[in-house]
């Protein structure tokens, strides 16, 4: 019996755990995929560009977001560190250097502007 209520106690610890660390991966997921959709106006400044699609993308510590210009479909992907800091970001025409990348997050993402133009909320 003793034996028991240990292993239901362990058990019940770390599915307090698993339940933690599930919650703490979903909200970096949500914080990468803002960030790199947050990216887009800045990236592809033209009028008329519609969000279609941001999600993780196709590798681990990735987000993909798929745009249209017009009629024409266009994606960016954004690659993180472990947490949530923006390492890379590539275009199907260019992937932004490393001093191209510190001036979009300095300038434009840390600030209260990229929110406010954030593709997902027009």
């Amino acid at each position: 019996m003793r034996h028991r209520r240990r292993w239901l106690l362990g058990a019940a610890v770390a599915a307090g755990f698993l339940g933690g660390l599930a919650a703490c991966q979903d909200t970096l997921r949500r914080e990468r995929v803002a960030t790199c959709r947050r990216a887009l106006p800045a990236v592809a400044p033209q009028p008329g560009i519609r969000l279609l699609r941001a999600a993780p993308g196709p590798s681990a510590d990735t987000v993909r977001v798929d745009y249209a210009e017009g009629n024409r479909q266009h994606w960016l992907t954004c690659r993180f560190d472990a947490g949530a800091t923006l390492i890379a970001l590539a275009t199907e025409g260019i992937n932004l250097s490393g001093p191209s990348l510190y001036l979009l997050k300095r300038f434009y993402l840390d600030t209260p502007d990229a929110e406010a133009d954030d593709p997902a909320e027009h």
